[in-house]
């Protein structure tokens, strides 16, 4: 047992070090509660008005909650890679069937849709469902309530990026949580997402705006807000390497 002993302390007294100056993280303070806006969001909707969207003039503002026009609205301002949190509610009582139940989108960079519908006991294609990246997944599990209840969808979004000849160099990606339900991770799109035509890649600029969807339904939505997100930042000042006390070993790189 000793012995077991000696070699396990002996293990722990050396230390990986992989040769980074990190940038101090930034600060913020989170809401109060998990769907409220942290304190680096912007806000796009928070009950009020819809002056931070364009072609917003047929929607709806009461009693805090933005009720779907005869338009698609679209963010003023655009983003890049970003957490989105949306809240949506499917109308009450629930009218129509399939994809002509409660049915509206949310574009990430106006060409990327995840499609809202009210999937609650509504069978459609299931590429087309709540949750769904329209035409291209399904999501992973149906985590839908009921109509007339409140959805949540979190999203974390990195953005395509292009050459400078237009051709693409990486594609985009998603993470998204249903009512605190994963529905997709971390899935690699394969182009926009149309009704009409395979999807594919154009070259446009690394940002875009956030569009919602008109698909003639009273779809209701609040507490929109958005945060642009990026890698930590460091610097590589040395390669990696193992200290034990005062010596330092560089750790051989593996062969290509």
């Amino acid at each position: 047992m000793a012995i077991t002993f000696a070699c396990a302390s002996s293990a722990f007294s050396q230390e990986y070090l992989n040769g980074m100056k990190w940038t101090a993280p930034a600060i913020i303070s989170p809401g109060a509660r998990d769907a409220d806006a942290p304190s680096d969001a912007v806000i796009l909707f928070d009950g009020k008005d819809l002056s931070k969207w364009k072609n917003a003039d047929t929607w709806v503002v009461k009693d805090g909650v933005a009720i779907c026009g005869k338009a698609q609205i679209t963010t003023k301002e655009e983003f890049g890679d970003c957490q989105l949190h949306v809240e949506w509610s499917a109308p009450m009582p629930a009218a129509g069937s399939g994809q002509g139940r409660g049915n509206s989108g949310i574009f990430l960079m106006g060409r990327y849709e995840l499609q809202v519908l009210d999937s609650f006991d509504n069978l459609t294609y299931f590429d087309g469902q709540a949750g769904a990246i329209y035409k291209q997944t399904p999501p992973m599990v149906n985590a839908m309530r009921k109509p007339g209840e409140w959805n949540t969808y979190d999203i974390f979004w990195t953005g395509p990026r292009f050459k400078a000849d237009g051709s693409l160099e990486t594609p985009a990606y998603i993470t998204a949580v249903h009512n605190g339900v994963l529905i997709l991770n971390h899935f690699q799109l394969l182009g926009d997402t149309p009704f009409n035509r395979p999807p594919q890649y154009k070259a446009h600029s690394p940002k875009g705006p956030i569009s919602i969807q008109d698909h003639g339904n009273p779809v209701r939505f609040r507490n929109i807000w958005i945060r642009e997100i990026a890698n930590a930042k460091g610097v590589q000042e040395r390669e990696p390497f193992l200290r034990s006390g005062d010596k330092e070993t560089p750790i051989a790189k593996s062969p290509k």
